[in-house]
């Protein structure tokens, strides 16, 4: 079993679907006026659906906090970091047993988490510290 698809409401669709190519290396396979179907290489999908700014829910509230996406290789990983890093003033990068996870904003501020391994070569010995930030 395997997570396949994601959806995200984002305030200004074709800044984000700009934003999610660049970072994880997707392509938009279907835009209309309101959503697209992102794809990425190992066919995975990113559903984005544009919506009005609405106030955000509260971090720690019931519900989903992050994704976190897995870079194939460093080199990807630190592309995912210099995407971040064009987009959000914010962005922390640390190294947690033995991967490196980086965190930043998506063009609506939410937050993006991405490591290095992922978890298919780097078993995870501890909760990311993170998780109990809220």
């Amino acid at each position: 079993m395997r997570l396949t698809s994601a959806v995200t409401f984002v305030s200004d669709l074709d800044r984000s679907v700009a934003f999610y190519c660049d970072l994880l290396g997707l392509t938009c396979s279907i835009l209309d006026e309101s959503a697209a179907l992102l794809v990425g290489p190992e066919n995975y999908e990113l559903y984005l659906r544009g919506k009005h700014a609405q106030p955000s829910r509260v971090l720690g509230s019931v519900g989903i906090q992050y994704l976190i996406w897995s870079a194939g290789s460093l080199e990807e990983f630190e592309r995912c970091e210099e995407a971040l890093r064009r987009e959000s003033v914010h962005v922390r990068r640390e190294r947690l047993d033995d991967f490196e996870v980086v965190e930043g904003r998506d063009p609506d501020h939410l937050p993006v988490m991405v490591v290095f391994p992922g978890p298919d070569e780097s078993v995870r010995h501890a909760i990311i510290p993170r998780i109990y930030s809220w």
